[in-house]
């Protein structure tokens, strides 16, 4: 909008001032554009005829009210054009693309690729031959679906495995002609027939989607020497509902079994038995019995000691008669919680020969054949010590009740003139040396025997070493300088006393 006045040379006013309006007039300067790409559609295999895939939206910037931005779409190009030049329609007005072909020709599985190209033109002028033109690209996939089911490429698959071997066996081959890696692709295999004992298992490889067929638990060639599995195939997405899996979606495995020498076993393994301790050497212990797996080559077997820490024991070769060569003892450093573990090999006459091993645990009942242990065998007193209640005595057994305590503690009998000391008991495992003076200082050897409670008991007699040492300023001075050994002297002291009685 404009105000327009004339005036003279003065600068007067003539005229107006008056508004004069401008109207602009579009014109056609301005081509289609497709803004918003990439364009990519997706479709399902087999849709029916009809099937909207995407919309192609252009933007002209010419005035909307006017043919210059009055667009209309067209299909310039696809790209293959097999099989069929036109398998798409676009809506002229709207820009919807839909399938023009029958849906048998919507089909993944026969085209060349499953991914089409079309060139999509806008022409603004309503499409007329004077109108503008933008192009673009619209990619569509055609998806697919489950409408193939798995195949194996043979009817019976064979395997041969040695008996006793875990492990993958043979790989079982499917074809599918829907898309790798997908769902509609990926196998699923299953044993429907053969495997009562579970001793198989089959699973997909996820690249090559084979069927591994496995041996989980070993064979018995002895038991079977031949097994026949039925093995069906699947997807992990479902069939579409018109297609169903045939016969060509099972397939049948013949498995060999191949005989191996095995080794013999032990009946029963680990073998168990109860011995007394300081049996005889050549007792017998056990008859071990060992059976050879392989009951169809009719092989011998011979016995053999394997592992037998302490070297007690022999087995005859032939008959597996175990026996002792020496005496078994409890307390042995070879014996934990009182039993004693031996390896004995079966070993059979094949070639090679296989060896089994089994194992023999013999608990031994305790015999009383340990004295008891003093301790401690040495002590220290002060020779002006006012508690006379000198040292506490205990005692050990290295067997097991009731052959060790309460324990019975007693002087030897003591020699010379007077008595000097006693022995108290305290309770089952201990007692108290109990001075009866102050002695002087010297060594002194207290002979003490100890008993224990087992039938027939044994006893053991010791000494305990008594110190007495003079003790000044809390130091105590040990040193038997001015000190005479008392067994000695108590020894002197009879053997005067004796020479008086023969010599009157």
């Amino acid at each position: 909008q404009l105000e327009v006045e004339v005036t003279d040379i003065s600068g007067k006013t003539i005229d107006g001032p008056v508004r004069l309006d401008i109207s602009v007039i579009d014109q056609n300067d301005n081509r289609p554009m497709f803004k918003e790409g990439p364009y990519v559609g997706h479709v399902m295999e087999g849709s029916p005829t009809g099937t909207t895939v995407m919309r192609m939206t252009a933007f002209d910037a010419d005035d909307s009210s006017t043919d210059n931005a009055l667009l209309r779409y067209n299909i310039l190009k696809q790209t293959p054009t097999k099989p069929s030049p036109n398998m798409f329609y676009i809506d002229p007005e709207k820009g919807d693309i839909v399938t023009v072909v029958s849906p048998v020709l919507l089909d993944r599985e026969t085209m060349e690729t499953p991914k089409y190209e079309l060139v999509i033109e806008a022409k603004d002028m309503g499409g007329l031959d004077v109108g503008l033109t933008g192009t673009a690209t619209a990619t569509i996939l055609i998806d697919d679906k489950n409408d193939h089911p798995p195949e194996f490429t043979k009817k019976e698959f064979q395997a041969t495995v040695k008996e006793g071997v875990t492990g993958v066996i043979v790989n079982l081959t499917v074809g599918d002609r829907d898309d790798p890696a997908t769902g509609a692709w990926r196998a699923v295999y299953t044993i429907i027939n053969g495997n009562p004992g579970q001793s198989f298992e089959i699973h997909t490889n996820p690249q090559t989607n084979e069927g591994m067929l496995s041996v989980v638990k070993p064979l018995d060639y002895e038991i079977s020497a031949f097994h026949t599995l039925l093995i069906k195939v699947e997807n992990e997405d479902p069939l579409i509902p018109d297609i169903a899996y045939g016969p060509s979606s099972t397939a049948t495995v013949q498995i060999t079994v191949e005989d191996v020498n095995e080794g013999p076993v032990f009946h029963p393994n680990p073998m168990t038995v109860t011995k007394q301790e300081n049996i005889p050497i050549g007792s017998v212990v056990l008859t071990v019995n060992a059976t050879d797996p392989d009951t169809l080559q009719h092989q011998t077997i011979r016995y053999s000691v394997y592992k037998d820490p302490a070297d007690w024991l022999e087995i005859n070769p032939t008959n597996g008669t175990i026996s002792t060569t020496a005496i078994l003892d409890r307390e042995s450093p070879h014996v934990q919680n009182n039993i004693y573990t031996a390896l004995f090999l079966a070993i059979d006459s094949g070639n090679p020969p296989a060896t089994g091993t089994g194992t023999l645990h013999i608990t031994l009942e305790d015999v009383n054949d340990n004295v008891p242990s003093l301790y401690p065998t040495l002590a220290k007193v002060c020779d002006d010590a006012k508690d006379l209640k000198v040292v506490v005595l205990g005692a050990s057994d290295k067997d097991l009740h009731p052959n060790t305590d309460p324990f019975k503690f007693e002087l030897s009998k003591q020699s010379g003139p007077e008595k000097l000391w006693r022995v108290a008991k305290l309770n089952n495992t201990h007692a108290q040396v109990i001075l009866l003076q102050n002695l002087k200082k010297a060594n002194y050897n207290i002979p003490i025997s100890v008993t224990d409670s087992g039938k027939p008991p044994l006893t053991n007699n010791t000494e305990l070493k008594l110190q007495v040492c003079s003790c000044k300023k809390s130091k105590m001075d040990c040193s038997a300088t001015d000190a005479l050994h008392i067994s000695m002297t108590l020894t002197l002291l009879s053997l005067f006393s004796l020479f008086c009685k023969s010599f009157p």
